[in-house]
Parts: C-alpha cells; structure tokens; sequence
C-alpha cells in the first residue's frame, strides 16, 4: 500500500505514469542518513495524540513523530553497523532579536520554544562523529555546509528522515535532487502534523525527486559497507 492512496486518485497518478514521472533512482555505493529535525518540539517528550501534545510544544506532530522515531532508530542502526555517515540538520534555538524575519510571521510559535524543545530525541540522537549542522529555513542545504561535508565524505546517496515531510524533508529532497544525489525517503521514517500534506508530498517526491520506499525496502536497498 502507498501512502497516498485514497489521496491521489487513480486518474492522477495515471497522468504522472504516462509522462514518464516516478521510475527509480536507486541507491549508489555511499550512502548517508540525514535525520532532520527530530527534536522534542516536532514530537513532544512524551508519546501522546496530537491535541494533547500541542500543549507541550505548538509545533509538535505528536504520536505520528514517535511512529517515525520508531522507523528511523532501525535506520540508524544499520548506518552506523555499516559506517555509513550520519547527519543532523536541525532547526537551531531561536534569537527573537536577530532570527524572527519572515519565518516568526508565518508561524509565531517556533520563536517561544524553550530548551529542551530544542534537544535532539533521545532514541535517535548524534553520537560522536555525526555531523550536527544548524540551519535557520526549511532546507538542510540552504545556508549550511552540507554539500561541503557531503563531498568530503564521498556521498552519493541520501536517505531522508525526520520532519516535516511537506516543509523541510520536502525542500531538503528537492535541493538534494538539485545536487544530483541519489535520493531514498523511507516513508514510515517522515512524518507531519497534517496526513492529507503528508500523503501529497509523497506522492510529488517520489513521482520527481526521491524513490519513496517502506523502511525494510530502504534497509534492504542499504550497502553492507563495513560489514561486507
């Protein structure tokens, strides 16, 4: 089952088949792992529904974030079993006097997250020898060094995770595609506060800049790098 049936209708997706949209990019001999945003804020420090969770952080997913968290911690496994890379883009704190600009406008909440909001979740956090790249916008590339550590560590491939797949998953894998890497979104290991975005932009991903796979596909397309 694709995430997006009974979203997309059969017409659509015909449509896109017919114009050549969707064929895979496979996965090449370097992969990395980036884990974006997985920080209590996007899912809260207890597993709980959404309208219960958006009284801790506003800006949480709630029990959709923890399922992901569940599928990206497997990930994370094989990755560094493997010695694969492992990065972290990741919204930093916020200064309300220099950082507010156009993102505190569209969404006023992000700018009153306290501390640990910004903590990475800890099933899923950096370990020494991951890369942690703080960035202001939705993209992970986008006024960070990524494409810098990406070519130093001979990257072909990305496997995207985290959230929110309709913002900075979304723009992160259109600016990857953009790069010219090769891109895996492993479907179960993104998440978003809105299903009917969710689907949508799984859909568009996978039809123009990513292959959108399960987890175990994504495991099972993974190098055996270290371990061969």
């Amino acid at each position: 089952m694709k995430p997006w049936d009974g979203v997309i209708s059969e017409e659509e997706e015909r449509r896109y088949d017919a114009a050549g949209f969707g064929r895979s990019g496979g996965v090449g001999k370097r992969p990395a792992l980036l884990i974006i945003d997985v920080q209590y804020r996007t899912v809260g420090t207890v597993r709980k529904p959404y309208w219960e969770a958006i009284k801790e952080y506003p800006t949480s997913c709630g029990e959709d974030g923890w399922r992901a968290v569940d599928h990206i911690a497997p990930l994370l496994a094989a990755f560094r079993a493997r010695g694969f890379p492992v990065l972290y883009p990741h919204v930093a704190p916020k200064n309300a006097a220099t950082d507010a600009g156009r993102l505190a406008q569209k969404v006023p909440a992000i700018m009153g997250i306290d501390a640990k909001g910004y903590e990475f979740v800890a099933e899923v956090a950096p370990q020494p020898g991951d890369v942690v790249l703080p960035k202001k916008h939705p993209s992970a590339f986008f006024g960070t060094p990524l494409v810098s550590h990406l070519i130093d560590l001979g990257v072909d491939t990305l496997y995207v995770t985290g959230c929110t797949t309709s913002g900075c998953v979304r723009s992160s894998v259109s600016d990857a595609f953009a790069y010219n890497f090769k891109v895996i979104v492993p479907q179960e290991a993104v998440y978003d506060r809105s299903p009917t975005s969710h689907a949508a932009n799984l859909f568009d991903m996978n039809a123009k800049y990513a292959d959108v796979v399960t987890t175990d596909e994504a495991l099972a397309m993974l190098p055996m790098g270290d371990l061969a």
